[in-house]
This record gives C-alpha cells, sequence and structure tokens, in this order.
C-alpha cells in the first residue's frame, strides 16, 4: 500500500518507466501502420523518457517537485517524434500540477495525469481520437474517479491502467487509419507500458540505472508552445517579458490576447512571463501585462510598412555578441547529398535526422543557437519532426518560424521561395504556400508482414507510398516503379526530381530516370544523389 510518493519514489518510477519500455521499443514499433523501417514510435518514446532517467541519474531529488520538474524539462529538451513530443507534454501538465509538494497523495496523484492531459491537449493543434491522447485522456479520467474512494495510489493506478487498456482495445475503432490496418495505436501502447512500470515501481520494484550517456546540458527554460503564424491580419507584432510580480494565471493572459491578435505564444516560469502576439492595439497588450508585474524588455515592430521600432523599457535586452542577419534557415535531412543540397539552396545550418533517427528538440535548438540570424525558419523535412521542431518556439530568445515541410521534396520546394531579404512573415508564408505544390512518392522495402485496406503486403517486398497513402507493393522493382511512374502522372508534372540513396549506385537511379522519361516524356528529369538511408528512392512531380 502507497498512500504517499515523495521525490525519491518518482524518480524510481521514472527510471524504471524508462528502463521497461526501452525493452519493449521493437513490439510499439511493430505497431506503425505501413510496415516501413521507419516505424519508431517506441523507439522516440524510449529516448524521449531515456532522457529523463538519465537526469535523475544526476541527482537525489528531495521532493515530489523536484522529481518531477527534472524529468519534464529533460523529456521535453530529449523529445523525439510525435510520440516524443506528446509524451513530454504529458509529464510537463504532471510537473505543473505537483509544483511546489514535498509528497503527493493518490488524489494528488491522479489530478497530476489529468494535468498532463489537458496540457497536451491544449498544445496539440488538432487533437484526433483514437490516439495516445484518447487512452491518456480517459485513463487519466478513471485514475480520479478511483481517487475519490480510494488513498492507495497503487489503487489509483490500477484503475488507471485497466481504463487505459479499455481505451487502447478501443483505438482501432476510433481510428479510420488503424481500423484500416487493424492495429491498436503505438502511442497508446506505449503510455500504458509506462504507466504500468510506474505502478511496479510503487510495488516495490527496482532497477539498476544504467550509466547515462553524454547528454546536452540541460536549459533553464523548456516550456512549449504550439501556435501557427499563417496569416498576418495584424499589423504590430509586439514582444516583451514580464516579470511575475502577483499570482494571476499567465493562462488568462493568453486568453485575453487570444481575443486581439494571432500568433500568440506564452511562455512562463516562476520568474517571468514572455509573450509574443501580432496584434493592432500594442498599448491594449503592454497595459494588461502590467497587471502581472513590471516590463523588462518591449519590442514593437510594424510588420506591413515593413519597419522596426523598439521601444526598450528600464532594463533593455542586452545587444548580440555578434551582428545577425535578418533571416536563417535550419533544415533537417540524412544523407550527405541531401544535406549539400540544402546549404546550396541558403540553409545555414542542418541537423541530420530523418527516418529512424528523429532528431529530439534539444538536437534543433542548438542548431537554431548556432544560426547567426535574428529569425530562424525551421524545415522539418518529416512529418514526424514538425511537432518536436514546433517545441523550439519560446525556448530561445529568437523569433523561430516553423515551416511544416513533410518530407524532403517538399523542403527542396519551400527553399527555392526562400527570400533571405523578405520580411520574415511573408517569407514564411510563401515557403508554406510551396509546400503543397510537390508531390511525393518514397520508395523502400517493406519491414514485416502486413495486410493494409485489403493489400497484403510481404517483408522484404518493396513498398511505394504516395506521401501518407500506400500507392503499391510488390517483389519486383519493375512493376513497383510503373505503378509509381503512372501516379506520378496523374499529376502532369513539368518537373520529375529522383533523389536516390545510399544503397543505390548512380547507374541504377539514372536507368529510373529513363524509365520515366520513356513513360513521361513530358517532364523534365532530374536525378540527385541524396544518399539518404532507408529510403531507396524520393521521387517528387512539380
Amino acid at each position: 500500500m502507497t498512500e504517499r510518493i515523495d521525490g525519491l519514489a518518482l524518480k524510481n518510477m521514472f527510471v524504471t518507466a524508462a528502463v521497461t519500455i526501452d525493452g519493449f521499443k521493437e513490439e510499439i514499433n511493430e505497431l506503425n501502420v505501413f510496415p516501413v523501417p521507419d516505424g519508431d514510435t517506441g523507439s522516440n518514446m524510449s529516448m524521449t523518457i531515456g532522457n529523463a532517467m538519465a537526469e535523475l541519474g544526476k541527482t537525489e531529488p528531495e521532493s515530489v517537485t523536484k522529481a518531477a520538474d527534472i524529468a519534464a524539462s529533460a523529456l521535453l529538451r530529449g523529445a523525439r517524434g510525435n510520440s516524443g513530443v506528446i509524451l513530454s507534454l504529458l509529464f510537463r501538465g504532471f510537473a505543473k500540477s505537483v509544483k511546489e509538494k514535498q509528497t503527493i497523495n493518490a488524489r494528488e496523484l491522479a489530478e497530476a495525469f489529468r494535468e498532463g492531459v489537458t496540457t497536451a491537449y491544449k498544445a496539440v493543434m488538432k487533437p484526433a481520437e483514437g490516439t495516445i491522447l484518447t487512452v491518456s485522456r480517459l485513463a487519466s479520467d478513471a485514475a480520479c474517479a478511483a481517487a475519490e474512494e480510494e488513498t492507495d495510489a497503487e489503487l489509483v493506478l490500477e484503475a488507471m491502467l485497466r481504463a487505459g487498456e479499455e481505451a487502447l482495445a478501443q483505438t482501432v475503432e476510433l481510428n479510420p487509419v488503424l481500423k484500416k490496418a487493424g492495429v491498436i495505436d503505438a502511442g497508446g501502447k506505449g503510455y500504458l507500458i509506462i504507466i504500468e512500470a510506474m505502478l511496479a515501481a510503487l510495488r516495490g520494484k527496482t532497477v539498476e540505472l544504467p550509466t547515462p550517456a553524454a547528454h546536452a546540458q540541460p536549459r533553464e527554460k523548456a516550456d512549449f508552445s504550439d501556435f501557427d503564424t499563417e496569416d498576418i491580419h495584424f499589423a504590430y507584432c509586439t514582444e516583451f517579458i514580464v516579470s511575475r510580480e502577483n499570482q494571476k494565471d499567465p493562462q488568462k493572459l493568453r486568453e485575453f490576447l487570444d481575443g486581439l491578435g494571432d500568433s500568440i505564444v506564452v511562455v512562463d516560469d516562476e520568474e517571468i512571463i514572455k509573450v509574443h502576439v501580432h496584434n493592432n492595439c500594442p498599448g491594449v497588450v503592454l497595459t494588461e501585462a502590467l497587471t502581472y508585474g513590471s516590463l523588462v524588455t518591449v519590442k514593437i515592430e510594424n510588420m506591413r510598412l515593413q519597419h522596426t521600432e523598439a521601444v526598450l523599457s528600464q532594463a533593455a535586452a542586452p545587444a548580440p555578441a555578434e551582428e545577425l542577419k535578418p533571416l536563417g534557415v535550419v533544415a533537417v535531412c540524412a544523407g550527405e547529398g541531401l544535406q549539400a543540397l540544402f546549404r546550396d539552396l541558403g540553409a545555414d545550418g542542418v541537423v541530420s535526422g530523418g527516418q529512424t533517427m528523429n532528431p529530439s528538440t534539444e538536437d534543433i535548438l542548438q542548431e537554431i543557437e548556432r544560426t547567426p540570424a535574428e529569425t530562424v525558419l525551421v524545415l522539418p523535412n518529416n512529418k514526424n519532426i514538425i511537432l518536436a521542431a514546433e517545441q523550439c518556439v519560446g525556448m530561445t530568445e529568437k523569433k523561430v518560424l516553423v515551416v511544416p515541410s513533410a518530407n524532403v521534396p517538399q523542403g527542396v520546394s519551400a527553399m527555392l521561395a526562400f527570400d533571405p531579404a523578405g520580411e520574415p512573415e511573408e517569407v514564411a508564408e510563401a515557403m508554406r504556400e510551396a509546400l503543397p505544390t510537390v508531390h511525393t512518392v518514397s520508395l523502400t522495402y517493406a519491414a514485416r508482414d502486413s495486410v493494409f485496406d485489403g493489400t497484403e503486403i510481404k517483408e522484404g517486398d518493396y513498398l511505394a507510398m504516395l506521401e501518407n497513402r500506400l500507392l503499391t507493393t510488390g517483389a519486383r522493382l519493375e512493376e513497383v516503379l510503373d505503378t509509381v511512374i503512372s501516379g506520378l502522372g496523374a499529376f502532369e508534372p513539368e518537373l520529375i526530381s529522383v533523389y536516390y540513396g545510399e544503397d543505390v549506385t548512380e547507374a541504377d537511379a539514372q536507368a529510373v530516370a529513363d524509365r520515366i522519361a520513356e513513360q513521361l516524356p513530358d517532364a523534365e528529369i532530374t536525378v540527385v544523389n541524396g544518399g539518404q538511408p532507408v529510403y531507396y528512392y524520393l521521387l517528387s512531380a512539380e
């Protein structure tokens, strides 16, 4: 029986969860909807919580607050892929709920899990049901209901786990994509493995803490806010820092700003609130800000006139150590050829990552910090990296704008629209508008036997995906290519680019280009040595 949880107990819960999920990561990966070799939900969740284990291993937290804060900060910095990001949000809310608590009881534990769910739902712009969000929500509801009658934290976690398992079983019905594949949600499965391991820790299970690998130095600020800045409807970009001098909830300030403008970012810690908002009445914004405390820094830009005026309060921000250009770009991609291509197109920095190797938020943030620019545009170039990139907003003094490229060809198209002399918001919008102008087919191999939407997929066969849709699969490359070429031809392309991977020779790539030219004679064909792992070819049509 466990009536109270202290800092050391919570540390052991996180460590046990991290070690346990590492042992199940391949099983979770196998739940990937398509059997492509980048089904890395389990790996991402394992690496994300593994970062928390490494940081907790450096200390003996004297309180639940300390343990939760260390874990939440490490989870955020180490978050990889969508599943890792959502996991970090779930425990960010948990940490927020247990602030200033030496120990917690069963009811407070349940409330902390529920606050984590609230935080995750708020941050994800379009939360989908039948995912880890559904599982965590229903599980936390059950935990709170159990805590009304139970004082034993173990029994509360038991109730949470039972409800979560029922919810997980239903994900196959709630999510249309999962229903087609006949599988449960991988992220939800990973979350329940974590909860079950935490329960085991409360019941006395201990695990040996592995020797932590080298990790990046922790940052002091690791808060996350996820907002789009797609349209400019307001003249003034207003940024300020206000010191927290009372108990007013920063969420109220966010709600106030929501009625005045867009592109809102509100990041807070125990001492300050940092705000970015586009609006037409900065005076009203700053007046409301003063009700939370005194202004530390203020900057107002007139975007429509492409003219900047700085309005500084008593303590102005220090000048940068080096002269910064207005705009810079950071791109994520894997393969020497692709990395060189993005640099040739104007990217200042490249983060190595992509399929099977999603970079963490910290990896992306470090490259942003190295980029000598006031505003940094980030191209994730992978749908599973977009959310991790968006976490960097608010974690640096630089303005960060994420252009949500879902694949490398989209990123290349965005770079062709990049204007280093333009106004940041307008440049980002032009790059976003370039994304849907390119259609991409990725060609790889099936990592396992599977059946999806009536199509039988055999391990080792070629597998072609058009964006996020299964296009074709088969044992003979020529037959697969013919279907791919037909699919590209439906877009009546003027240009087709063939990016070939590290396991493909130049001669083989040229043979593919020749085959395309025979069937689509009106299209210009370009062959690029991308050197990317996992995917034999990335083919784009514009």
